[in-house]
């Protein structure tokens, strides 16, 4: 039986497979971690804890509850399988991109305000990236399956440094105020 996201050659199975269980289940407690990491720095607010968890309602911020749950479920699930991590590094970059780009369209653009869109967007794009890795199928060598790595590094000292320094953009603005959208200067 041959199984979907997996290469063959022969009968010997040369891609990565996860089975449904397995990522239904990392799924679900990667999304209650990303949650739970939402409110870490209010609970607990320190240098440390504001690297991992938001600091404050501005859209960049929330890249955050993406980023670390998401990195750590692909390591999760690829453990043991060399190469196999490649294509979650690649889904990554492009969650967080549309984390940003649909939050910036609803809160910016739209001047929305409603959590439970928020939370959709959130579901969503948690959703895209764990289907995206499993249509890809292996070997996932070479140089060209370096640049989601490397992407992944960039993305994760960007994290850390506009933490600590956020520049005066849109995307860095605290959001929490009721009709934010409307004293945003653009």
């Amino acid at each position: 039986m041959k199984r979907r996201g997996a290469a063959y050659i022969g009968s010997e199975v040369i891609g990565v497979y996860y089975g449904k269980k397995t990522l239904l289940w990392t799924g679900l407690v990667t999304i209650v971690l990303g949650g739970a990491l939402h409110f870490l720095y209010s609970y607990a607010p320190g240098a440390i804890t504001a690297l991992f968890s938001p600091v404050n309602e501005s859209l960049w911020e929330h890249v955050k509850i993406i980023f670390w749950p998401y990195l750590l479920a692909a390591v999760w699930l690829n453990r043991g399988r060399p190469g196999g991590i490649r294509p979650w590094l690649l889904a990554l970059p492009l969650m967080c991109l549309l984390m940003l780009l649909l939050g910036y369209l609803y809160h910016i653009v739209l001047g929305g305000e409603a959590m439970w869109v928020d939370l959709a967007i959130y579901l969503l794009v948690m959703a895209l990236g764990f289907w995206l890795p499993t249509q890809c199928s292996g070997p996932f060598q070479g140089v060209k399956w370096m640049l989601p790595v490397a992407i992944v590094l960039v993305l994760g000292i960007l994290i850390g440094l506009f933490t600590l320094w956020p520049p005066e953009h849109i995307l860095f603005v605290d959001l929490s105020s009721a009709s934010a959208w409307f004293q945003i200067p653009c």
